[in-house]
């Protein structure tokens, strides 16, 4: 199912490539419709020279979480690590923000434009444990492909 999604993410990013926000914003919309388990998708990118994330273009639930600073929540530890966090029960970690009591699990990905961590994508499921390797691939294949129009 999701391999059938990369073309349409090809597509999104070719057709507007040049309005990032846009092209972001479509992207979730995109997973957030076709994708069952994927309840809140979003972006979040290093805000300036702050060691803080600032949230990007998103669908889904309203979130207070506009800035998350490194290190914090997920998303923060991400942003540290440069490395793909995969939580299948977010109430098992202690440094999770919970955004929603409905969130039970979490993926956030890395987006890397020449060699350097620039943002993430992050998103929530109300499915406990629904995350497999396929989605790990395909979520690094969409932020192999958002950092080419970064």
């Amino acid at each position: 199912m999701l391999q059938d999604l990369r073309p349409l993410v090809l597509n999104i990013i070719e057709k507007n490539s040049t309005d990032k926000d846009k092209c972001l914003l479509a992207i979730c919309e995109l997973l957030e419709e076709n994708v069952p388990y994927y309840n809140w998708v979003g972006f979040y990118f290093k805000n300036g020279d702050k060691n803080e994330l600032k949230l990007g273009p998103y669908v889904g639930e309203p979130t207070d979480h506009v800035i998350i600073p490194f290190g914090k929540g997920i998303c923060g530890q991400v942003a540290v690590s440069n490395k793909n966090f995969v939580v299948p029960d977010v109430q098992a970690q202690d440094n999770y923000i919970a955004c929603s009591i409905s969130v039970k699990a979490e993926i956030v990905i890395p987006i890397f434009v020449n060699g350097e961590n620039v943002g993430q994508i992050d998103i929530d499921s109300g499915t406990p444990d629904p995350f497999s390797k396929e989605d790990e691939d395909f979520l690094e294949f969409i932020c192999a492909e958002v950092a080419k129009i970064l």
